[in-house]
């Protein structure tokens, strides 16, 4: 049943919309359709781009995810982690840690992202920490 719909969509109905659209001799036909007639191509070309499209698409170039690339180049690089901790008298709770690789969910408060991102791309990058200063 599935197969017998298929096989007349194919054999019957493809052809006689294929028949019906507007298709100029020459390229300087396509400047005289009209809208309607556009209308009526738009789901032609829309199939052709998209095919056109997973064609190319294994040969077009990979992006590099940003996730993957380092975010500290140049600062104590001889650390393993680097984490700086700055005493503020006027703090309201003990100890904020700030996010510096910018992958934490709380944004701008670290959740501990930067210990994954440090496994995957073997960065240093640690948090700012804030201490209240103890008088």
């Amino acid at each position: 049943m599935v197969l017998e719909s298929i096989s007349r969509i194919i054999k019957i109905q493809l052809p006689a919309y294929l028949k019906k659209l507007p298709l100029p001799e020459t390229i300087g036909g396509f400047a005289r359709l009209t809208v309607s007639e556009w209308l009526r191509l738009l789901p032609l070309l829309g199939i052709l781009s998209l095919l056109g499209y997973l064609t190319i698409r294994p040969f077009l170039p990979k992006k590099k995810k940003q996730r993957d690339s380092l975010i500290n180049l140049k600062i104590q690089k001889e650390n393993p982690k680097v984490v700086n901790e700055i005493d503020i008298e006027d703090l309201r709770t003990p100890n904020v840690c700030y996010c510096r690789c910018w992958r934490s969910k709380t944004f701008p408060v670290c959740d501990k992202s930067h210990i994954k991102h440090n496994e995957l791309t073997g960065d240093n990058v640690g948090p700012l920490i804030l201490k209240k200063k103890t008088l």
